[in-house]
């Protein structure tokens, strides 16, 4: 049994919270409870809400590696990852309670040769999307991820993978089996279509427009704008010297991207943060990610990767009954972000680790 005293946030209360042997959250006191800490700031734990458990700088890595990757997570905070496909079958790390939880989106659903080698589901016929995106939903844990745009080497930009109607049919699948839908967009043209068609959320989002953004608020579509992701955007147009309008595109999205993300959250989109880690982002960098929706001007970018974020994916706050995820810091993380990068405790269930 276990005490801990702090200031709960959101709410600012101080509070005294007390976790039973299975790791559960219960009512107290409760004398004897050993106390783990008495003072600081408790956050429920850190969200990455765009991640790839099981996928590595040169593509699928081990199911160890898996875990490796998921423990750089677990010790950064994020103690709940939306895993926006993988290559790998990670489901086993569902089972390790000292591991954080991992919500499933299958694998990527892409066109051949429009997506990274080896990582997607390649729809050789558009026509099929809506069996593929089903499959996928049960392989998932209530998430499927279509890859919306990519380059298309005959066109040399940015241009989508599918007909507006074959995602509607696709997406209303999605639905009808109660998962939910989110697509890889980096451009404009591949947006009209997939906002159009209901789509849950969008990943990156860098070509927004203001009239795209305001049809966002309006039926409720979040966005994880992946920022410190962006920042790899100069290196990739640098290596497409072949394709000068693409990387001319990708210079001019990595210059907008923060102000994308000002002007959605200002309109009101449900505005998350996800690192994108896996490839070219290192796994356990929430803190950096929070920090950079903060710097663009996200109000609670705190909320964005904790406690807003575990409410968008379903997941309860720190209630009695349900499973203690939480970490405590030594100062307030609103009054100043960089807090975040030295917890004093992480509590996950019944395991308590002590950075």
């Amino acid at each position: 049994m276990y005490r801990l005293r702090g200031i709960l946030l959101p709410s600012g209360i101080d509070t005294e919270l007390f976790v039973d042997a299975a790791g559960n959250l219960v009512d107290g006191p409760f004398p004897g409870a050993e106390t783990l800490i008495d003072g600081g700031w408790i956050v429920p734990g850190l969200v990455d809400a765009h991640c790839h458990v099981g996928l590595g700088r040169s593509g699928p890595v081990s199911l160890d590696e898996a875990e490796t990757q998921a423990q750089a997570n677990r010790d950064a905070g994020a103690l709940l990852l939306r895993d926006c496909g993988s290559p790998v079958d990670n489901s086993a790390l569902r089972a390790r309670t000292d591991l954080p939880e991992i919500i499933r989106a299958g694998r990527h659903v892409a066109r051949p040769k429009r997506y990274i080698p080896g990582l997607a589901v390649d729809v050789d016929d558009p026509a099929l999307l809506p069996d593929v995106v089903a499959e996928q939903a049960a392989a998932g844990d209530g998430w499927v991820k279509l890859v919306g745009d990519w380059i298309d080497r005959g066109v040399g930009d940015l241009a989508p993978l599918w007909p507006d109607d074959v995602l509607i049919a696709a997406i209303r699948r999605a639905h009808a089996a109660g998962a939910r839908v989110t697509a890889h967009v980096f451009g404009t043209d591949a947006l009209p279509g997939l906002i159009g068609a209901g789509i849950d959320c969008i990943e990156h989002g860098t070509g927004l427009t203001d009239d795209l953004i305001a049809e966002m608020a309006r039926r409720g579509t979040a966005l994880v704008p992946t920022l410190i992701n962006v920042e790899n955007f100069p290196g990739i147009a640098d290596s497409a010297a072949k394709y000068p309008a693409y990387a001319t595109h990708m210079r001019e999205l990595h210059a907008g991207a923060r102000g994308v993300v000002r002007r959605a959250v200002e309109a009101g989109v449900p505005v998350y943060a996800g690192t994108d880690a896996g490839g070219g982002v290192a796994h356990g960098r929430i803190v950096d990610e929070i920090t950079a929706l903060h710097e663009a001007g996200h109000p609670n970018a705190l909320g964005a990767g904790s406690w807003a974020a575990r409410e968008w994916l379903g997941r309860p706050g720190l209630l009695p009954g349900t499973r203690a995820e939480l970490v405590v810091y030594r100062t307030d993380p609103r009054a100043d972000v960089s807090a975040l990068r030295d917890p004093a405790l992480i509590l996950l269930g019944e395991h308590a680790f002590v950075p």
